[in-house]
């Protein structure tokens, strides 16, 4: 499977502690990733053939390729 640049997005704390928790493709979805973010940090990714979703927990802005998100804690 090939991936291009639309499957990138970027996540950028508004607050320490934000979690980002990457989340396995199959049959089975299961926690494979966490990153923890401290206020102001950046993190650059994108859904590859192990990764088909993010859940981001915290204050955060997610720029994506549909547009700019911000969440609501």
């Amino acid at each position: 499977m090939s991936y291009d640049q639309n499957g990138f997005f970027v996540i950028k704390a508004k607050e320490n502690g934000v979690n980002v928790i990457g989340l396995t493709r199959g049959q089975d979805t299961k926690f494979h990733h966490l990153e923890k973010l401290d206020k102001g940090e950046v993190m650059i990714a994108e859904f590859t053939e192990h990764t088909s979703a993010v859940k981001v927990r915290g204050k955060a802005e997610i720029l994506t390729p549909f547009g700019k998100i911000d969440t609501d804690e």
